[in-house]
């Protein structure tokens, strides 16, 4: 067994000094590297120094058409959807003024039946009325008498204002036999 352990110590020195030989070349080979790599940073910074104004102003006026074309896509949207809409109002405030018509005018038919039924004269039968006064006035005149002055402000008070009709049928008097 010393045998053994002689051999084993005798490669291990012969490996040792070949490894030393391999560790160096790869120590150096990594420092050349690493020497390349920092040259190459050196190099880029001082590229972009030099070209990065350049650089950057184009990237600015790149920017600023980018901007301006998309404000003019949505301003143009904006109109059209501001025209849709303005479009889509008028056309619901046309239909509401319609059935807005229509409603006042089934009211102004449900109400003129309702005075007729109650029979109050419309506007037309005070008109023909106070045409029948100022005829009789006239011809009162004509024939000599004088109206009276009651009776021209009563008809004139009539035509103005409506009158309602009373709600009790008028007796008739029986004639004295």
């Amino acid at each position: 067994m010393a045998k053994l352990k002689k051999t084993a110590r005798k490669k291990t020195a012969a490996s040792g000094a070949g490894s030393k030989a391999h560790a160096d070349h790869l120590s150096k080979s990594l420092s050349e590297s690493a020497q390349q790599i920092w040259l190459a940073g050196v190099g880029a910074f001082a590229r972009a120094q030099a070209e990065g104004g350049k650089l950057f102003e184009g990237l600015v006026k790149e920017g600023l058409n980018l901007e301006q074309t998309a404000r003019k896509i949505a301003g143009n949207r904006a109109d059209v959807v501001r025209d849709a809409v303005e479009s889509r109002v008028g056309q619901a405030r046309e239909r509401a003024v319609d059935t807005w018509d229509r409603l006042e005018k089934v009211f102004e038919d449900r109400v003129q039946r309702a005075l007729v039924k109650l029979g109050v004269p419309s506007r037309e039968d005070l008109a023909d009325l106070v045409q029948r006064v100022d005829a009789l006035n006239a011809e009162l005149r004509r024939v000599g008498g004088s109206p009276t002055r009651r009776t021209a402000t009563a008809a004139t008070k009539a035509a103005k204002a409506p009158r309602k009709r009373a709600t009790k049928k008028a007796t008739r008097k029986q004639p004295v036999v």
